[in-house]
């Protein structure tokens, strides 16, 4: 698992609106990377959307968010038209961020499903983390005016 003070792990994932590619390393900026177990799940639309609806003050104070789950880019594409969800969702339907970030769980809503725990990561213009919180099961939400807190001040 990924500590506050480490170096956070890079990657590049596509994203799901334009399928460009996001490399965290190439940012520059404070990030907020919102791990998610799977799209169009309840306690994920609750948590997306409140990020979404935070983005005016979070982009005020030079944040950038970027959800992260293994659904695949149609899959993100349509759970983020459905929801107005106003950020990048990066799909890593290999687990490589997923694992670097020691975030895998197995067996989530399917026998031999892999997806991620549940994690809302701050990684500072450094590429330090700065922030870390890692639910103790899938159906817990963040404390979101803690982590927006953190950011915008």
């Amino acid at each position: 698992m990924v500590a506050v003070g480490e170096k956070a792990p890079d990657f590049t994932l596509m994203a799901a609106h334009d399928r460009s590619m996001v490399t965290l390393s190439k940012i520059g900026k404070r990030t907020i990377l919102a791990f998610y177990p799977a799209a169009f799940t309840g306690v994920c639309t609750s948590e997306l959307c409140t990020f979404s609806d935070s983005l005016s003050d979070l982009e005020e104070a030079e944040a950038v968010v970027l959800g992260i789950s293994a659904d695949n880019v149609f899959a993100n594409k349509q759970f983020a038209d459905t929801n107005g969800i106003g950020f990048p969702l990066l799909c890593d339907v290999e687990r490589t961020t997923i694992d670097s970030y020691g975030l895998a769980i197995s067996d989530f809503g399917a026998p031999g499903y892999t997806t991620c725990q549940r994690a809302v990561f701050v990684v500072e213009a450094d590429g330090s983390v700065g922030y870390s919180w890692v639910a103790d099961n899938p159906g817990m939400e963040p404390n979101y005016s803690e982590v927006i807190s953190f950011c915008t001040s």
